[in-house]
């Protein structure tokens, strides 16, 4: 299944369960591991883990497997990773802390 198909499904699953502040960045001039990386915010952390859970749900439906998913047990950060499409949903503090977006949109930039 390709990236294009693949970022599709997660948008939509986020958008399923009200994910706030979608942002999907392309990162295939970046980075050889992936080539989206899609970041939203949950307006808790039970939010956030359902968020994850509906996007894994959904992939799964299209027979699209996660190659691993990181950060349930807590449900500040959830990292899902299909491959070329790499997912973070986060708490709004958390995603203000990390500002994952302007690492990848400008990655010379210092931190």
């Amino acid at each position: 299944m390709d990236a294009e198909v693949q970022k599709k499904i997660v948008i939509d699953a986020l958008e399923d369960l009200k994910a706030v502040n979608i942002v999907t960045l392309d990162v295939t001039g970046l980075t050889d591991v992936m080539d989206y990386l899609v970041i939203a915010s949950g307006t808790s952390s039970r939010h956030v883990k359902s968020l994850a859970d509906n996007v894994c749900m959904q992939a799964k439906r299209r027979e699209l497997r996660p190659l691993g998913v990181e950060g349930e047990d807590v449900g500040e950060w959830v990292l899902v990773d299909f491959g070329d499409v790499v997912v973070h949903v986060m708490l709004p503090a958390t995603r203000d802390f990390y500002d994952l977006e302007r690492l990848w949109v400008n990655p010379d930039s210092p931190a």
